[in-house]
């Protein structure tokens, strides 16, 4: 599959669809920081600095496959969420891609926001318009193009070029990725395909997170650890629900994957030099309302960029006593699956925003195992 990616950042997306076995031909990002840290992992003649804007996209008709992550600003819970009034909404420009390339399939990512009620409108328009690219957009004003498409999509007589189009919003957490970080998952084929597919299946659960905590405990054996007081506290009410619900058989499923399983085997920062800058102490991290640490036995809250430097509170790992502290690079590569001779350039501050932005490498491999498995 020949992919061209598009708003790249850091490539967590593009190293997934890369372990699924893609065939990078393009990285377009305009961020200088994030183009560095792609030229550090890929042939540096396949990235371009430059607006999407401006990107000769006639240079590739032969991708199969196009795929990014549109800037999640606009759409953003803790953003301004303009929307489509968001001049840093992009989404048009990714469309543009498909009208004028026609790949096979397409894999857009975003965030949650992107589905809440005051966007359903322009969110339907988005989808409508990865539906039938082919359809000309004849207004200035998107809610006209959108009765449009509403009535070609309506009436069922359109003969033109169009994709299968499905979305989800998928939880992390529920493959295999140490954090809890939902994002909407945008999937198109192209309707001459004759092409079945659906989403991969959760493999991992909460559920069978606290049985191997409160009824097996397994999860403690594993790390030669005593359960919390905290986990103690809770034991006892938890087996028994776990218990009533699932009887003597454990969830089919696997454990949500925590900060400790993640971080398994790495020294504390403070103790090592061995893996270098990427794995220093930060001192100065603190609590504060609504904003509070992931504790080290859970999957981690998700990885936030930050508009101004490291979010005070998400981007730690809070300890059973009660102590944190700031995940290091190296640790936040970790939570986001990451491999860890993957480099990030730039600072501490410039490298956590990277990592907060990118899309969980495994979440992206696992997508892209199930649609290219259903590809020709």
């Amino acid at each position: 599959m020949n992919s061209l990616e598009l708003f790249s950042g850091a490539g967590g997306l593009a190293k997934g669809l890369e372990l699924a076995g893609a065939r990078h031909c393009a990285f377009v990002e305009w961020n200088r920081a994030a183009c560095n840290t792609l030229r550090k992992n890929y042939a540096p003649d396949l990235v371009y600095e430059t607006d999407i804007r401006t990107f000769p996209f006639s240079d590739y008709r032969h991708i199969d496959l196009i795929a990014g992550g549109p800037p999640c600003q606009p759409f953003s819970l803790g953003g301004k969420a303009k929307g489509y009034n968001d001049k840093r909404d992009m989404f048009p420009y990714a469309i543009s891609a498909i009208r004028q390339l026609t790949p096979k399939a397409f894999l857009f990512e975003n965030v949650k926001g992107l589905l809440r009620k005051s966007f359903a409108e322009y969110f339907n328009f988005i989808i409508l318009q990865l539906t039938y690219p082919e359809v000309p957009l004849q207004s200035s004003d998107w809610k006209e193009n959108l009765s449009t498409l509403e009535r070609i999509h309506t009436e069922g007589h359109y003969q033109g070029l169009k994709y299968n189009v499905v979305f989800r919003l998928l939880n992390a957490a529920d493959y295999g990725i140490p954090q809890k970080r939902e994002r909407v998952i945008i999937v198109g084929i192209r309707n001459d395909l004759n092409i079945s597919w659906s989403f991969p299946k959760e493999t991992h659960s909460e559920e069978a997170l606290a049985w191997d905590k409160y009824v097996s405990g397994d999860y403690w054996n594993r790390h030669n650890i005593e359960p919390s007081k905290q986990d103690m506290f809770i034991m006892n009410k938890e087996k028994e629900r776990l218990r009533r619900h699932y009887g003597l058989c454990r969830p089919s499923s696997a454990a949500w994957q925590t900060v400790r399983d993640a971080l398994k085997e790495l020294p504390e920062p403070a103790n090592t030099t061995e893996y270098g800058l990427e794995h220093t102490l930060r001192e100065g991290a603190r609590e504060y309302a609504g904003h509070t640490g992931s504790d080290i036995d859970q999957p981690s809250k998700t990885i936030k960029a930050g508009n101004h430097g490291v979010p005070g509170g998400e981007n730690m790992i809070r300890y059973a006593d009660g102590k944190t502290r700031y995940y290091t690079i190296l640790e936040a590569k970790r939570i986001q699956t990451f491999p860890d001779d993957y480099l990030i350039t730039g600072s501490w501050t410039e490298a956590m925003r990277q990592l907060g932005n990118a899309v969980p490498v495994k979440l992206a491999q696992t997508i892209a195992n199930s649609l290219f498995k259903a590809m020709p």
